[in-house]
């Protein structure tokens, strides 16, 4: 009989999912040393946020299946260590849907009404009804940036308070959120000044670091309330505090916080009448604890009994032995995902997918799913093996796969090509030996680069001194280049005309910001630079 070790305090009714097929010890939280002692005993673990699953535990975890979560985040789980071992890790996506939209809607209620400081000042023995005049929801129009499953619940629930309601989303379509009974804005600078209140329900990524700040609170009617119960960073926390200060906007409510280890350095803290500010409780429900509880205990209960997991984070819930022949790929595959998404602009029409040599005689579905893993992971939150196909599919994103045996050279090579309303992409990617991953094609142009984690991509006119110039600039802005690789256009690939067009792929060793972008792409010569962060 498969056993299972279950730390940290996880609901009864989880404990006896699990018992119904396996042997079950229900321990307290353990120190690494201590679970590196027992883990080989194991067919599965059970944790919350407390135990930390490193890559020592999961090394000396001989006989393990499955690592579930009890909860939305897995940053306490060494993923690579567990893909690499062949352990499928879990978690419960859904788990707090409900719970962080009733905290979203409740924040804003609290807000309109002043519920916190009329609640203090009446503790206080005041009677002071004519300081805390609010605004009504009814016939407001309230706007939802981020439009999976959490931000439809809350346009739900505004809907049906009589609220009119406006989304913005790079990855829903317009007949998506009119079905919801809703209009869809497609451009940002059109958004930002039709909402009354404004709620965000989307991940914190490059993009949407500081997406709200001084110009974007500038061109909002006086009159707006923002919720954020998202992601701290997503607005910039002083010129939310200036803006609330100076009139700009009329209120704020604030879950989640961009340093929440030091906040009382936050400058929202010390913000009067007009902000509603709460210490990351979105999911903090015993319905949501349970729920996640519950969740990650059947799929455990699935994976032992045979089956497969419905929330996988690392691998595929497909059988090892449709795996195994491509799983070398599968990297490369998200990454090249990962890159396509990031040159790319606009709202996502389709993703064309192609194999050549001999992955073209294999089943390559999991390279299909990886790649699709890469694209939407840049954009949306928790996006995993299992769920991607299903959110392309939710939001009309065509998938197309074609595999051709025509010679490269490479054994194996796949590529994927993104159509997209503004500017399309494609990338292409290969293994040189068994498991040297490379970036080969970028659009037009061949090359041969090892995906980084911070990459940069210079188009530039081929003239002497460019090279130099890009790299005064990042020197100047102490970014240091640990390789370079520069291409033609392959159909000019041997040409030495000055004026060809070429691009810099640079590997450098931390993220650009917006301000070096910007110095960049200004030098003569030199088209739009991008910066491109992968996962590796």
């Amino acid at each position: 009989m498969a056993r299972v070790l279950i730390t940290d305090k996880i609901n009864q009714a989880a404990v006896d999912i699990v018992s119904a097929v396996a042997e079950v010890d229900n321990l307290p939280t353990m120190s690494e040393d201590e679970l590196v002692e027992i883990i080989g005993k194991y067919d599965a673990l059970l944790v919350r946020s407390q135990t930390k699953v490193t890559e020592k535990i999961i090394n000396a975890a001989t006989n393990m299946k499955i690592i579930g979560r009890a909860g939305v985040g897995v940053d306490n789980i060494n993923l690579d260590a567990a893909t690499q071992k062949g352990i499928i890790v879990v978690n419960s996506p859904d788990g707090n849907t409900h719970a962080a939209a009733e905290h979203t809607v409740a924040m804003m209620f609290a807000m309109s009404r002043n519920l916190p400081d009329a609640n203090s000042s009446i503790k206080q023995g005041l009677w002071e009804r004519s300081n805390f005049t609010g605004v009504e929801v009814f016939g407001k129009t309230l706007g939802v940036i981020g439009f999976g499953k959490i931000g439809q619940h809350v346009a739900k629930i505004a809907l049906a308070a009589g609220m009119k309601v406006v989304v913005s989303d790079p990855y829903a379509t317009a007949e998506m959120v009119e079905k919801f009974g809703a209009e869809y804005i497609a451009n940002l600078d059109d958004f930002w000044g039709v909402p009354d209140f404004i709620t965000l329900h989307t991940p914190k990524t490059k993009e949407t670091v500081n997406m709200i700040n001084k110009e974007t609170f500038a061109k909002m009617k006086p009159t707006v309330r923002i919720i954020n119960c998202a992601r701290g960073g997503i607005i910039n926390e002083a010129d939310l505090a200036e803006a609330l200060e100076t009139g700009k906007i009329a209120g704020c409510a604030i879950d989640v916080f961009e340093d929440e280890k030091n906040i009382s350095a936050c400058p929202l803290i010390k913000l009067g009448k007009g902000a509603v500010l709460t210490p990351h409780l979105g999911a903090s429900t015993s319905e949501a604890q349970i729920n996640v509880a519950l969740d990650v205990a059947e799929q455990v209960k699935m994976v032992l009994s045979g089956g497969s997991a419905t929330s996988a984070v690392n691998i595929p819930s497909l059988k090892p032995a449709k795996l195994e022949p491509v799983k070398d790929y599968m990297q490369i595959a998200e990454n090249i995902g990962q890159f396509a998404s990031q040159i790319a602009l606009g709202n996502l029409k389709s993703v064309e997918i192609e194999v050549r040599g001999t992955l073209a005689n294999l089943d390559v579905s999991p390279l299909e799913i990886a790649v699709l893993k890469g694209v939407l992971s840049g954009r949306l939150q928790d996006v995993n093996y299992v769920n991607a196909p299903i959110i392309a599919n939710s939001r009309g994103i065509e998938v197309s796969s074609k595999k051709s045996q025509q010679t490269t050279d490479y054994m194996g090579s796949i590529s994927v090509k993104l159509i997209c309303d503004k500017k399309s992409s494609e990338v292409q990617g290969a293994l040189i030996a068994k498991d040297i991953k490379r970036i080969v094609r970028v659009n037009d142009y061949a090359t041969s680069i090892k995906p980084e984690e911070h990459m940069l991509i210079v188009p530039h006119i081929d003239q002497p001194k460019m090279i130099a110039k890009v790299a005064g600039v990042l020197g100047d802005d102490n970014i240091n280049i640990s390789r370079m690789n520069v291409a033609q256009k392959t159909d000019i690939e041997h040409s030495n005309n000055a004026g060809d067009v070429s691009i810099m792929i640079i590997s450098i060793n931390m993220p650009v910001e917006a301000e070096t972008l910007e110095k960049i792409s200004n030098i003569e010569g030199v088209n739009e630079a991008k910066y491109v962060n992968l996962a590796v």
